[in-house]
This record gives C-alpha cells, sequence and structure tokens, in this order.
C-alpha cells in the first residue's frame, strides 16, 4: 500500500514538471515577449524568491507543521535591516540585527507550538499579524522602505549575476541544495521525517521533539530572511505589505503541488523545485496577458484547493493521523 501511495506522488510531480514544460513552450509560442531577456531574468528571479521561500515551508510541512509567519518575517526582517541601514547603522550590524528578529519570530513559534502546544495553523497565523504590526509600529512605521547608497555594498546579494546567472537563482540553488543534504543526511533531518509521519512513535523512540519542531521553524525563519535580503537589493526597496498578499498562498501551493503531503513525513525539495516551476510560469505568463490581479487570485486558489484534494486522496489521514492535531 506504502509503495502504492509513493507510486501516486511520483506520478504527481511528474505531471506537474510535464504541466510546467508544456506552460513554458505554450507561452513562449504564443505570449509576445515572454522568452525576451527582460521577461526570463525577471521570471528567473521570481522563481528563486518563491522556491527559496517553498523551501523553508516545506520542511516544516514534511514535520507535519506549517508556517503562515514565514512572508511577514520575510518582509519585516529585510525591510527592517534596510531601515537600520538607512540611519546609519553599518551594514554588517544591520544584518546581523535583521536576521535576529528573524530568528526570534521563528522561535518563538517553535516553542508556541512545541512547548506549549498551540496547533501551528493558529500559532504562526497569530505570529504572522504579531509580527507585521509590531514592526511597522516599534520599527518600521513606512510602508515601503527603500535601500539606502550604504547598502551597495551587498546589492549583488539581489541584483548581481555570476558566469552570467543571476545571483537569485544561485541562491535558490544553494538553499535548496543544503535543504536536500540537511533532511537526507543529518540525524535531525530524519528526526523530521519521523516526527512527520508518526509523532507518537518518533516520541517514544527517542527522538528529541520538541528540538525538532523548534528547530523546523528557526530553520523556517532563517531561510526567509535570505529570501527577503535578495528580494530587497533586487528591487532596491521592501514594500511591506507583501504581507498582506497572496504569496503566502503561492509558497504553500507550491509545497503541496509538487507534491510533499500535508500529512508529514513524504516528499522532498525536489518536489519544491516542481511546484515553484509551475507556480513561477503560470504567474509570470498571467501577468503579461494582463490578467486582473482578482482573477489570478481565484485562479491560484482554485489550483490550491485541487492540490489539497489531490493530497488527501493520494496521502489518507487515518486514525493516528487525525487524532494528532497537526496544523
Amino acid at each position: 500500500m506504502l509503495e502504492r501511495m509513493r507510486g501516486l506522488v511520483v506520478s504527481q510531480e511528474r505531471i506537474v514538471l510535464l504541466t510546467a514544460v508544456v506552460l513554458f513552450l505554450a507561452f513562449s509560442i504564443f505570449l509576445r515577449g515572454f522568452v525576451s531577456s527582460g521577461n526570463l531574468i525577471t521570471l528567473v528571479r521570481g522563481v528563486a524568491i518563491l522556491g527559496t521561500l517553498g523551501v523553508g515551508m516545506g520542511i516544516v510541512v514534511i514535520g507535519r507543521g506549517i508556517d503562515l509567519t514565514i512572508v511577514a518575517i520575510y518582509a519585516m526582517s529585510a525591510a527592517w535591516t534596510l531601515q537600520l541601514a538607512s540611519f546609519g547603522v553599518s551594514i554588517p550590524a544591520a544584518l546581523l540585527l535583521g536576521f535576529l528578529l528573524a530568528l526570534t519570530a521563528g522561535a518563538i513559534n517553535g516553542v508556541l507550538i512545541a512547548y506549549v502546544e498551540i496547533p501551528a495553523l493558529f500559532a504562526t497565523l497569530g505570529m504572522a499579524s504579531l509580527v507585521f504590526g509590531f514592526v511597522r509600529w516599534a520599527l518600521v512605521p513606512l510602508q515601503v522602505v527603500y535601500m539606502p547608497a550604504s547598502v551597495n555594498a551587498v546589492a549583488w546579494i539581489g541584483g548581481g549575476f555570476v558566469y552570467g546567472a543571476p545571483t537569485p537563482i544561485l541562491f535558490f540553488a544553494l538553499i535548496a541544495f543544503l535543504g536536500f543534504a540537511f533532511l537526507r543526511f543529518t540525524k535531525p533531518g530524519r528526526f523530521i521525517y519521523a516526527i512527520g509521519d508518526n509523532f507518537a512513535a518518533a516520541r517514544i523512540s527517542g527522538a528529541p521533539v520538541r528540538r525538532i519542531i523548534v528547530l523546523q521553524y528557526l530553520l523556517s525563519a532563517s531561510i526567509a530572511y535570505v529570501a527577503g535580503m535578495i528580494t530587497a537589493t533586487a528591487v532596491s526597496s521592501m514594500n511591506t505589505n507583501v504581507v498582506n498578499s497572496s504569496l503566502i498562498t503561492d509558497v504553500i501551493l507550491v509545497v503541496v503541488l509538487g507534491g510533499i503531503g500535508l500529512s508529514g513525513g513524504r516528499g522532498g525539495i525536489r518536489n519544491v523545485i516542481v511546484g515553484t516551476l509551475l507556480i513561477g510560469i503560470l504567474v509570470n505568463g498571467m501577468t503579461i496577458m494582463n490578467i486582473e490581479f482578482t482573477v489570478q487570485n481565484v485562479i491560484r486558489s482554485l489550483i490550491l484547493l485541487a492540490a489539497i484534494v489531490l493530497d488527501s486522496i493520494i496521502n489518507p489521514r487515518d486514525e493516528q493521523t487525525a487524532q494528532q492535531g497537526d496544523i
């Protein structure tokens, strides 16, 4: 039975990858400007940001959690970094403080979920509002924070090229590789799979489940901060209102659509990459076609619902899973 389910997951991954290829070819033929160098760079950068956030979300979902704070951390920690730099704080200090803000939010998420035992859905939903509200009130009272000239020294993070490849896609590749290596070859990575597959069995076997859960959210927050700085240096600003956008839907979508089961313990970074390719190409194409933003949201929401239904069929929840109260 397990082997049959795994085969279905692989089939889902292949179908999504094939769909992405077909969509890319169709847009290349029928959409004027889709294969222009400027649009391809935009597409690559968009895919890189979405995929980087997807890696963080994927690590959490594999451990049978969810992180609705990831976009708030992504935007607000990077915005505060730019704000600090504009006030004359040195670049290393600004980067460190922004990263510590992200880690603090991640640590609070982990503690609330692992030790206070608040369901991840509610803990991270509340923290997303708290992070956004606190930073806007106390640290960054601006909707858009622009990158000061002093940050030009690190502008290559989001706006540079290495051997002709945009640095955002290289960062995505690096983070994806590190995420893959962590999950596949380290003991904490194997514990994450064990917790996602059967929380009670993992705890009985001696796995430090509470510490691993905290680690998941620390990793997610760290990755979110990197993605935030890539965006901030790519466009020379950070719009804090992105927290209220549909980005969190897209991040969840690339994870579930790619084949990572919401019931936990299944999937990997490869699934995130496949899902990211499809959604990145789709969003870029819809933007070129000048499809109204509300309609784009409807399309993405329908795809997300379909992906969740497919996930519930491929990874059905048994009695033990239902009792888990995972997300």
